[in-house]
């Protein structure tokens, strides 16, 4: 018979997540081992076996946790917003997402490429979504790229833009967070809208 998980499993699961994904940010996935999370946990390193799998699964786990998170933010400004506000309501909530959890982005951007085909696949999965509701707020703002090739390379540009602030952004700099959402959003979308002006060149491509 199955020995039963004890109270605190899911407890003890989230701190090791949190104390791996601390580690990966400051010394990176390859070099921290998993007897470093053991030690950041206070834990013997066969009682971290006991949690996770291995370190692989770990940072499967804290990329897809983190992905899911930014998801629930900007479907919740999505749906809040009106179809006039809504590319800049889920801009503004993607970037407030990464306010809080910076070392969280980091890792998702420069650990991925790391993991085997199937794991990125599997957290590729699980982005669609989030990708999906910034098109549909792309297509609020700017109808004309409905039935358009561009559809998508015009999403994934705006998307990179977001994704790629924490290389440059800094929270005393010159620009905050929510008028790089401004400016990012308002690029895009006086992009997309003068290249349907040049004789329907969204829609006939």
């Amino acid at each position: 018979m199955p020995r039963p998980r004890a109270a605190d499993f899911e407890d003890k699961r989230r701190q090791i997540r949190a104390a791996a994904a601390l580690l990966f940010a400051q010394k990176g996935y390859d070099r921290t081992a998993i007897g470093d999370i053991a030690r950041a946990c206070a834990m013997s390193k066969p009682l971290v076996y006991h949690y996770v799998a291995s370190k692989e699964d770990l940072l499967v786990a804290i990329i897809a946790d983190h992905i899911e998170d930014l998801t629930q933010r900007v479907r919740r400004a999505a749906r809040r917003a009106t179809p006039d506000g809504r590319l800049r309501a889920v801009a503004q909530a993607l970037l407030d997402g990464y306010r809080q959890t910076d070392a969280l982005h980091k890792i998702h951007i420069n650990e991925l490429s790391r993991l085997p085909a199937e794991a990125q696949a599997s957290l590729m999965a699980v982005e669609r979504e989030l990708v999906a509701i910034f098109s549909d707020a792309l297509l609020a703002a700017v109808p004309e790229l409905h039935g358009s090739p561009r559809l998508t390379p015009v999403t994934m540009s705006l998307f990179g833009m977001l994704n790629w602030h924490c290389m440059w952004f800094r929270a005393d700099g010159p620009m905050s967070r929510e008028a790089y959402a401004d400016l990012a959003t308002g690029l895009i979308v006086a992009g997309a809208r003068d290249l349907a002006g040049g004789a329907g060149v969204l829609a006939a491509e």
